[in-house]
C-alpha cells in the first residue's frame, strides 16, 4: 500500500548492486506471495465447503480472506517486478491501475478488522438480542459498506494525487502529495481510526469476557436464605447444564472450546466433592481468560506491528519534505504491511477447532 507515495523503490541500493542479493530478496518476496495465497485460499475453500462453517461470523472471516488473497494476486507481483527491474515498465494506465488496486484492497483489508471487532463486541456484550439478528443478510451489508467505505477513501487521493512529476520520474509508480489534507484524509481513514476503534472494541471485549468466565465460577454462598434456611438457587447440575448451553452461543469466529465444554459436562456431582469440582472449574475458567488474553494479543499485536510503522512514515514523509525514508525502509515497511495479509487468515482461524478440521479434511482431500 503506497497512499501518498514516498519514492517507492526505485532501486534497492546495496541490494540492487548485488545480483546474489537481488535474487534472495525476490525469492524471499515470491515466497510470501504464495503462501498468503496459498493459505487465503485454504480459507475461503473451507468456509464453502464446510456446511459447520456457514455462519454469519465466518462471513467477514472469508470477505477478509478474499481481500488478502487479492492483495496477494493483484498486488505483491506487481511490487516484485517493480522492485527487480528498480523502475517501473508496465506502463502509466498499469500504474494507475496497480496504485488503485493496492490502495483499495489494503485499505479494505484493515477495515475488515475493524468490522470483525465490531462483530464480536457485539456478540459478548448483547449475545441473546444480537444473536437473533446476526444473519447471513447483515453480514452481506457489513461486507458491502466495508468494501464502500474503503473506495471512499482510497479515491479522492487517487483522483488529485500527482502520479507523475517531472520527466525524470516516468519510471517510478507513486503517488505525490502536495496537499497535506489528502495525506491525513488517507492515512486516518485507512488505519488511525480503525486503529484506535480495534484498541477500544477488544480492550471491551476482554473485560466482558473476564466478568463473565468470573460469573460462571460456582460460589459456595450462591444460595437463597428463607426461614433461617440456606437453599440452593439452582443445583450443580442445573449450573454446568448452563454453561453447556451458553458456550455454543459464542461466535464461531472465536476460538472454539469444544474440549472445556466436554471437561464441564463430564463433572458430576456423583463422583466428584463440590471442592474439586470448583477448583477444576476455577483453573477452566482461568486457562479461558488467559487464552482470551493470548488471541486478542496476537490479533493486536500482529496489526499493529505490521501496519504502524508504515503509516508513521506516510505521515512524516509527507508533513516533513526532507524527511524522506531510504528506498530499503520504505519497501521493508511496505512490505511488512502486506505481510498482515499473511498472518490474518492464520490468526482468525488456527484457534477455532471447526477450521482445524476443515482444514484437515481439506487437505486430505477427505468428504
Amino acid at each position: 500500500m503506497d497512499p501518498n507515495g514516498t519514492d517507492w523503490p526505485k532501486s534497492a541500493d546495496g541490494l540492487g548492486r548485488s545480483p546474489a542479493g537481488m535474487i534472495l530478496l525476490s525469492f524471499t518476496l515470491s515466497v510470501l506471495a504464495v503462501l498468503t495465497t496459498a493459505i487465503n485460499s485454504l480459507v475461503i475453500s473451507a468456509i464453502i465447503v464446510t456446511r459447520k462453517l456457514h455462519h454469519p461470523a465466518n462471513y467477514l472471516i472469508c470477505s477478509l480472506a478474499v481481500t488478502d488473497l487479492l492483495v496477494a494476486i493483484l498486488v505483491m507481483p506487481f511490487s516484485i517486478i517493480y522492485i527487480v527491474k528498480e523502475m517501473w515498465v508496465m506502463g502509466e494506465v498499469m500504474c494507475t491501475i496497480w496504485l488503485s488496486v493496492d490502495i483499495t484492497c489494503c485499505t479494505c483489508s484493515i477495515l475488515h478488522l475493524a468490522a470483525i471487532a465490531v462483530d464480536r463486541y457485539r456478540a459478548i456484550t448483547d449475545a441473546v438480542e444480537y444473536s437473533r439478528k446476526r444473519t447471513s443478510f447483515r453480514a452481506a451489508v457489513t461486507i458491502s459498506i466495508v468494501w464502500l467505505l474503503s473506495i471512499l477513501i482510497s479515491l479522492p487521493p487517487m483522483l488529485w494525487g500527482h502520479h507523475r512529476k517531472e520527466e525524470e520520474q516516468e519510471n517510478e509508480c507513486l503517488i505525490k502529495h502536495e496537499n497535506i489534507a489528502f495525506t491525513l484524509y488517507s492515512t486516518f481513514g485507512a488505519f488511525y481510526i480503525p486503529l484506535i476503534l480495534i484498541l477500544i472494541l477488544y480492550y471491551k471485549i476482554y473485560q466482558a469476557a473476564k466478568i463473565l468466565y468470573h460469573k460462571r465460577r460456582p460460589s459456595p454462598m450462591n444460595k437463597l436464605e428463607i426461614n433461617g434456611h440456606k437453599i440452593p438457587m439452582c443445583s450443580d447440575r442445573e449450573q454446568l447444564s448452563h454453561d453447556a448451553l451458553t458456550l455454543p452461543e459464542k461466535s464461531m469466529s472465536e476460538p472454539s472450546t469444544d474440549g472445556e465444554r466436554g471437561r464441564f459436562s463430564a463433572a458430576s456431582p456423583n463422583f466428584q466433592p463440590h471442592s474439586e469440582r470448583s477448583i477444576k472449574r476455577q483453573r477452566i475458567s482461568g486457562a479461558r481468560e488467559r487464552k482470551a488474553a493470548m488471541t486478542l494479543g496476537l490479533i493486536l499485536g500482529a496489526f499493529v506491528i505490521c501496519w504502524l510503522p508504515f503509516f508513521i512514515q506516510e505521515v512524516i514523509s509527507n508533513i516533513c519534505g526532507s524527511c524522506i525514508p531510504s528506498n530499503e525502509i520504505t519497501t521493508f515497511l511496505t512490505w511488512l504491511g502486506y505481510l498482515n495479509s499473511l498472518i490474518n487468515p492464520l490468526i482468525y482461524t488456527i484457534f477455532n477447532e471447526d477450521f482445524k478440521k476443515a482444514f484437515h479434511k481439506l487437505i486430505k482431500c477427505q468428504n
